[in-house]
């Protein structure tokens, strides 16, 4: 028996398999049933175009047999099995794919695919094995054949004893060492793991024998264990079957099955497409966010499959980020992977299928706002921040997607909105959406700057949210209206002022120009309100930074310095106003004591922090005592 040596290019093949190409050693076990499954495949194909060949789906199953006592772990298939030229030619030569020849050969396209395509899987054995020996008899020979291996150095070929049609492959694993356990690929709950992650919807029963505690027969309560042969995979995926066939119940136990959440999914999309590119899927838009949802340690993405192998856990790239809650998998016969198939070489292919995703993730979305607004407010109490953060992100290029998917709270309605019904309900000669930021809708709901708003009987849209007046900056209008802040310097109100209330206004004008010089660069103006009704003072902004993203920025980690145009606006009607009048006209101490104070104030109402506390309290004192 003379041992044959691998070409020199193979060598290094392999040595790129057991050490580079595949990200987790457990993926040799996926590859040598995916292998196992072909070879079953194959003698279907034979069948349909061979009288002499007749095709019983129940004959045919693939084996796992793990031994500790030897250290062997058995991968048996009732398949086509190889002649000695097929071993030759298969086995000895890396990267030489006998399943791609044959689907090429056969021009097989549709139904039953051919997972093979590389001829690479094979020898992901290596890994974790020491020597791996393939014993195998052909549909097309009488003799049986034996191929052994223990890698790099070459394998040997020599008759075997097989009486039936088939392969088994035997592993011998390897022994632990101080950085690596191998014994996990002898163990049976190990095993049945690893089958059920990535070859559970394989269309053939993988069996195994399971070991289980069962009460003894005649004892009431002594156990003993019992081994029971057992098939392990699902063989059937939900995806592939009618979805007439499937009730509410069997995706939500789908969902829980494969652990995309512990709560009940809020909706299931179930979709076949059969276009330039095939594909199936199920995805689910939970009911509750996940505890770190909101963190950098959240890992999005969808389970992907190709021909019900399953390829990557967490396929980003199928989801955008703005609907990186949504669970579930996709499975296509058409994407190109690559040797180790756990990549793609195509992006093309996954583009298509998430552009399509991402279109039937915002219509189920529109449907469940449209006919279950409950639900929908529950789903957005949940998930709507990140919505809001895909309006956001990208520069604004996801808002057109978006925009209708929002809600905020209404003044009006006291409950939330959309921006559509804030639209359809504007007063023909309102020239805005006007909105209010704040920390909660108690604070924004007694902001001074919203009162002429409210008189006017003007819809106010509340943000509570940190993100949401950036989202709305990166929106800018709505249905061609645009988004004007309550605390902005202009609210866009046209109002014909009396000549009396202009005559005050410059009457003052040095009492307002005394003030901004005892504020120094605290504000850019101190000026005449027109907004005020019963509140004395308050901030407006001007500018692009308004004073609650000021607050959102500086609250970064990176210590940014970034600070609001504030304009200081006093209610000529108030009676403070009186007293600002009377200490600018005959005591300019008070007049200091008294700007410094109405500063702190608004600053408080805007929960901004006050320069010097000390110095607020002591002013205070002042006023007490006089």
């Amino acid at each position: 028996m003379v041992q044959k040596e691998f070409k020199a290019e193979s060598k290094k093949l392999l040595d790129m398999v057991i050490n580079s190409i595949y990200s987790k050693r457990e993926v040799f076990l996926r590859e040598l049933i995916s292998n196992a499954s072909d070879a079953i495949d194959k003698i279907y194909y034979r069948a349909l175009t061979d009288d002499n060949i007749s095709f019983n789906k129940d004959d045919y199953f693939i084996k796992i047999e793990a031994n500790k006592d030897t250290r062997t772990l058995k991968v048996i298939d009732t398949g086509i099995g190889m002649t000695k030229e097929e071993l030759e030619s298969n086995l000895g030569t890396i990267a030489k794919s006998g399943s791609f020849n044959f689907k090429n050969e056969n021009e097989i396209k549709d139904g039953y695919d051919i997972i093979g395509q590389f001829g690479v899987g094979f020898y992901a054995a290596f890994m974790v094995a020491d020597t791996v020996t393939v014993t195998t008899r052909s549909i097309d020979s009488d003799e049986a054949y034996k191929w052994v291996s223990q890698g790099s150095d070459g394998y040997t070929i020599e008759t075997s004893e097989k009486s039936d049609i088939g392969t088994e492959i035997i592993l011998e694993i390897k022994e632990n060492t101080e950085d690596d356990n191998y014994d996990e690929f002898l163990e049976e709950y190990q095993l049945k793991q690893i089958i059920k992650k990535y070859s559970d919807f394989i269309r053939y029963p993988i069996k195994m024998d399971v070991t289980e505690s069962k009460l003894k027969e005649g004892s009431e309560d002594e156990y003993e264990d019992v081994i029971d042969e057992q098939t392990v995979n699902s063989m059937v995926p939900i995806w592939k079957k009618n979805k007439s066939e499937l009730t509410d119940e069997d995706y939500e136990n789908f969902y829980n099955e494969k652990r995309y959440g512990y709560d009940k999914p809020l909706k299931h999309i179930h979709i076949n497409v059969d276009g330039s590119i095939r594909y199936n899927a199920i995805l689910y838009i939970p009911e509750n966010a996940p505890y770190n949802y909101y963190t950098r340690e959240y890992e999005k993405g969808l389970e992907l499959y190709s021909n019900g192998v399953l390829i990557m856990e967490k396929c980003a790239d199928l989801l955008p980020d703005y609907f990186s809650f949504v669970k579930g998998m996709v499975d296509s016969e058409d994407l190109s992977l690559n040797i180790s198939r756990e990549m793609l070489q195509h992006d093309r292919q996954l583009k298509l299928i998430e552009k399509n995703i991402n279109k039937k993730i915002k219509k189920e979305l529109q449907n469940i706002l449209r006919d279950d607004r409950e639900k929908y407010e529950n789903f957005f109490k949940a998930f709507g921040q990140q919505l809001k953060y895909g309006v956001y992100s990208d520069f604004g290029a996801n808002k057109e997607v978006l925009q209708d998917l929002l809600l905020f709270h209404s003044s009006k309605e006291k409950k939330l909105v959309t921006l559509e019904e804030y639209v359809s309900r504007m007063p023909e000669e309102q020239k805005y959406i006007y909105y209010a930021a704040g920390d909660s809708i108690d604070r924004i709901e007694k902001l001074p700057q919203t009162e002429m708003l409210a008189d006017k009987g003007f819809e106010i849209l509340y943000f509570t949210e940190e993100i949401d007046e950036f989202a709305i900056k990166m929106l800018m209008q709505y249905k061609e209206k645009e988004f004007r802040s309550a605390s902005s310097g202009d609210l866009g109100i046209d109002e014909e002022e009396s000549k009396e209330t202009k005559e005050k206004e410059e009457e003052n004008k040095d009492l307002f120009g005394a003030m901004k010089e005892i504020l120094s660069d605290k504000v850019k103006d101190v000026k005449a309100s027109k907004r005020l009704r019963s509140h004395p003072v308050c901030l407006t902004a001007e500018g692009e930074i308004s004073i609650e993203m000021e607050k959102v920025i500086n609250a970064m980690p990176d210590n940014q310095s970034v600070k609001a145009d504030k304009v200081l606006e006093i209610n000529l009607d108030h009676d403070v106003f009186k007293s600002l009048k009377n200490a600018y006209e005959n005591d300019k101490e008070k007049l200091s004591l008294y700007t410094n104070l109405l500063y702190n104030q608004a600053l408080l109402i805007e929960g901004l922090p006050i320069n010097d506390p000390v110095e607020f309290t002591n002013d205070i004192c002042k006023v007490m005592v006089h």
